[in-house]
């Protein structure tokens, strides 16, 4: 049984036409463009969100001869976006997961923080959903219903009015005991629970679509970093895996038992199969493939591959990644990116040294993090996305964690999660993923070294992450 799979990212679509045995016959990809704004906002125009699904999926049953029994969608997770529900009309642009301009609202309900964590499992940020609703509301409109991009994306595709579990415990609004929406979070920041969609499992019938020509049932729809997890095998407790796209996102399965971080993490939905859940820990990076783009925009690299091309080291020069705040498990939304430890004698190969190292550096700490809450560390940490073409990167990451990295052997660990999931939606029997390394790390300096070399960066983020200019 073959699936169309369509993970709606960032900074692009790709769709697979994925086999039963897991095997690529065919994809698409349509690019999309965040606008950047001077206060803050990032925002995506809808109909261009829209136009990239179709023209993606298109692609990828264009490519094949082969017909597909199911799709599965995956989503950017906490952009948001007014829409009528009537006639699927958007409202306003899609506000942006990176979008900060709902900080202040978060800072007015500061005080109900641990609250909010209590109900939902999420610290209080703009990363999530429910401020930026809130903010629209606002200050852009008050028409229609606002929900993240996914209930408009499948409303469109098949009519019907419905988040999956995982995108839900994402908005701030998820009650993540009760498995329903929160009349209190939901009254805290402006959200009518009556208006939003309804929750449904990760793999089940969500109705068809004649968007890319024939009808084709949807059978599973899931944020995108929770499919990525999936999709990479990381199916009992313990298991672990970082994608490195324009952020970095470690998430951990920690099984069907509910338990909140206390070392600062994000506590959600992993997925819901058959009405049993399975949650997990997450951290965010938000600047990682973004900090890259960035160094090339600086003319600084000319291309990603020049990390590798980097000096062996950042000559004592940090670098903090908080191009967009930071995020686990720090939550300093107004913090800002720094170089710390320059001199006269600092080259640009430095520099890009200390952006990788940075990355890294971030991704250690979230892994310490999930050590904590778990009761013990990582054994391995699984990885995917662009930035792991990065030996450099990689052979960094290792040493930090003093753990063995291994790298996921497709670049499309999300599409291939919502693949499988889309066979299980569709009444397959497989339940699992078979997920392989092609390439493992192994740490290279001593776990005294790492230490040191964490201590210090560490030390640079609480020296700069409170800076007001």
């Amino acid at each position: 049984m073959n699936v169309l799979a369509i993970d709606q990212g960032t900074s692009a679509t790709k769709a697979l036409v994925v086999a039963a045995d897991g095997r690529v016959l065919a994809s698409g990809e349509a690019p999309v463009r965040p606008t950047f704004l001077p206060d803050g906002g990032v925002e995506q125009d809808p109909e261009a969100l829209w136009a990239s699904v179709v023209a993606a999926a298109k692609a990828a049953l264009a490519a094949t001869r082969e017909p597909v029994a199911a799709v599965g969608l995956a989503n950017q997770g906490e952009t948001v976006l007014a829409w009528d529900r009537g006639s699927g009309r958007p409202l306003s642009q899609a506000i942006s997961w990176q979008d900060r301009r709902a900080a202040g609202i978060c800072e007015s309900l500061a005080a109900d923080a641990e609250r909010f964590r209590e109900i939902t499992g999420l610290p209080l940020d703009p990363y999530f959903a429910a401020p930026k609703m809130r903010w629209l509301r606002e200050h852009v409109t008050r028409e229609g219903v606002c929900t993240t991009t996914d209930a408009w994306l499948l409303h469109r595709l098949t009519g019907a009015f419905v988040t999956d579990a995982a995108t839900a415990s994402r908005t701030l609004l998820f009650d993540l005991g009760a498995g329903r929406w929160s009349p209190e979070a939901c009254d805290a920041f402006d959200v009518g629970a009556h208006e939003l969609p309804d929750v449904v499992d990760n793999a089940e019938p969500l109705g068809d679509t004649s968007a890319f020509g024939g009808r084709i049932p949807l059978t599973a729809a899931i944020v995108d970093q929770q499919g990525a997890l999936f999709g990479e095998g990381c199916h009992t407790a313990g298991s672990a895996k970082c994608t490195y796209g324009t952020g970095a996102f470690l998430l951990a399965n920690i099984g069907p038992e509910l338990r909140r971080s206390t070392a600062g993490l994000a506590t959600c939905i992993a997925w819901r199969l058959g009405g049993d859940t399975t949650y997990c820990l997450d951290g965010q990076a938000y600047t990682a493939g973004a900090a890259v783009a960035w160094l090339r925009e600086l003319g600084l690299i000319a291309q990603p591959e020049d990390l590798d091309r980097a000096a062996p080291s950042a000559g004592g020069v940090h670098f903090v990644p908080a191009l967009a705040g930071l995020a686990a498990p720090f939550w300093k939304p107004q913090a800002r990116g720094a170089f710390v430890g320059l001199s006269l004698s600092t080259s640009r190969a430095e520099l890009v040294r200390a952006v990788v190292d940075g990355i890294a550096a971030q991704v250690a700490w979230l892994a310490r993090a999930v050590a904590y809450d778990l009761g013990g560390p990582l054994s391995r940490l699984r990885v995917d996305g662009g930035l792991t073409r990065s030996s450099v990167l990689l052979q960094t990451q290792a040493d930090l964690l003093q753990a063995p990295v291994e790298v996921f052997p497709s670049p499309d660990a999300t599409a291939l999660g919502v693949a499988a999931l889309a066979r299980l939606g569709a009444g397959q029997a497989r339940t699992t993923v078979e997920a392989t390394a092609s390439a493992r790390f192994e740490p290279r300096i001593s776990a005294d070294a790492a230490e040191a070399r964490l201590g210090a960066w560490r030390r640079a983020v609480e020296a700069t992450m409170d800076l007001t200019l």
